[in-house]
């Protein structure tokens, strides 16, 4: 056809639009099948497949050591030992080095230990350890007071004595704490003293800011001489001793001036 003829043609005739490309459908496998239903789980889970063929043969069961853990206890020792200085700033791979271990663990055991109240987080530096002054230590125990001290009084008035008794290793084991004067091991005796206490109002998130209300108080004060003595250590937990003797014997009001000693 000639130019003259083509450009006539078009000119007298509307323009046709293109036909649609047709893909022609695949057989599906049941391979595919499999990739949708595992997709779809992952869906439902708000999880990420990426269209991978589930494994055959029963899941292992993997257990791995928690260097994390240890680590976040070893820092928890130092704090109450006063080797982690309040005001002073530490970086993880120095902690690390000192731990014997990488810095990855130290910065997730400091990330917790932030969470918690215990340090803070200095971009591009490290952590920085929280210093709390003898009002800020009142103030938590007086929050401590008002959260625990109504629980227990509810709780002296309804649990049997004989439940009480089965807490009488736990309130000794504080007594044994506190004779190594060991300030991180009776911090320890003494949380689970108290949560054993609280756990038997059956309100678990109770427990939870109890504790971590207790672990703040338990930080050390600026201006005070880090290391409690062991004399110190025995009396308070003789007031444990002695609470729950008066929780077993069902006296509310002994009950009610051993708590109010005990946090102040």
């Amino acid at each position: 056809m000639t130019q003259g003829v083509q450009d006539s043609a078009w000119a007298g005739a509307p323009p046709r639009a293109p036909e649609p490309v047709r893909v022609p459908q695949q057989a599906r496998t049941e391979s595919d099948s499999v990739r949708e239903r595992g997709a779809a789980s992952g869906a439902v889970r708000g999880e990420h497949t990426h269209s991978e063929t589930p494994l055959p043969g029963p899941r292992p069961v993997i257990q791995r050591s928690s260097v994390r853990g240890q680590i976040l206890d070893a820092l928890r020792t130092a704090l109450l030992a006063g080797e982690l200085c309040p005001g002073e700033v530490y970086s993880a791979p120095a902690l690390g080095e000192r731990f014997g271990v990488s810095a990855t663990p130290v910065r997730e055991a400091m990330q917790q230990l932030a969470q918690e109240g215990a340090v803070e987080v200095v971009p591009n530096r490290g952590f920085r350890i929280v210093q709390r002054d003898a009002r800020e230590l009142a103030e938590l125990a007086e929050v401590r007071s008002l959260i625990e001290v109504p629980v227990l009084l509810r709780l002296a008035r309804t649990v049997p004595s004989e439940t009480w008794v089965e807490l009488r290793p736990v309130a000794e084991a504080t007594v044994r704490a506190a004779a190594t004067g060991c300030r991180a091991t009776y911090a320890e005796a003494d949380r689970a003293f108290h949560r054993a206490l609280l756990s038997l109002s059956g309100n678990e998130q109770l427990v939870k800011v109890a504790e971590d209300l207790q672990r703040r108080t338990q930080a050390p004060q600026i201006g005070r001489p880090v290391a409690r003595g062991r004399t110190e250590l025995m009396a308070d937990a003789a007031h444990h001793a002695a609470l729950l003797d008066a929780l077993i014997a069902g006296d509310l009001e002994s009950v009610h001036l051993l708590i109010g000693e005990h946090f102040a």
